[in-house]
């Protein structure tokens, strides 16, 4: 057997058997319902809201569900804090304005956002962070999700949480 390979941008494993199985999307994508989600393209979607300042889009992992969930730690403008937001203007116009597997499930409100030396964006973090409600809130933000055919983006509680490891709630 010759092995070949091309540089996609794509992890792969390789099993005992010699068949290539996909893994994950290198670089600024995140692949939910087996569709690759571009991160700054849901970004432009919603910097484009008028009470948003800066959108921080990743993929997090969420317990009973392949691939990783759309999430986004958004900077409010000024004059918007996380008490006097419209959740619902911004679902609206993110629903319209993008496929359903590109909407991202988790927001999370926060003061300001991380950047390298070079002004690029840093995921690795609030990558980790996930969807923590509990770690989240003690660092001082808030977070919301948009439930399963939701029309408005509400807390996330930890009892949501809850819900989503006991696969009472599905993704």
């Amino acid at each position: 057997m010759q092995l070949r390979w091309f540089r996609s941008g794509d992890m792969h494993r390789l099993d005992h058997e010699g068949r290539l199985y996909f893994v994950d999307r290198l670089g600024d994508t995140f692949r939910w319902k087996s569709e690759n989600v571009s991160t700054n393209e849901v970004s432009d979607v919603l910097g484009s809201h008028p009470q948003i300042a800066e959108a921080n889009v990743y993929g997090v992992t969420v317990p009973n569900a392949d691939g990783r969930a759309g999430m986004a730690a958004l900077v409010l403008a000024d004059n918007v804090n996380a008490d006097n937001v419209d959740f619902k203007s911004i679902a609206t116009h993110i629903l319209g304005a993008l496929p359903r597997y590109a909407v991202p499930y988790f927001l999370r409100i926060t003061p300001q956002l991380d950047y390298t030396g070079t002004l690029k964006m840093q995921k690795g973090r609030l990558k980790r962070e996930g969807i923590d409600v509990e770690a989240i809130n003690a660092l001082g933000d808030r977070m919301y999700w948009l439930p399963p055919d939701g029309k408005e983006y509400i807390p996330f509680t930890k009892e949501d949480h809850e819900a989503l490891k006991s696969g009472k709630v599905r993704l």
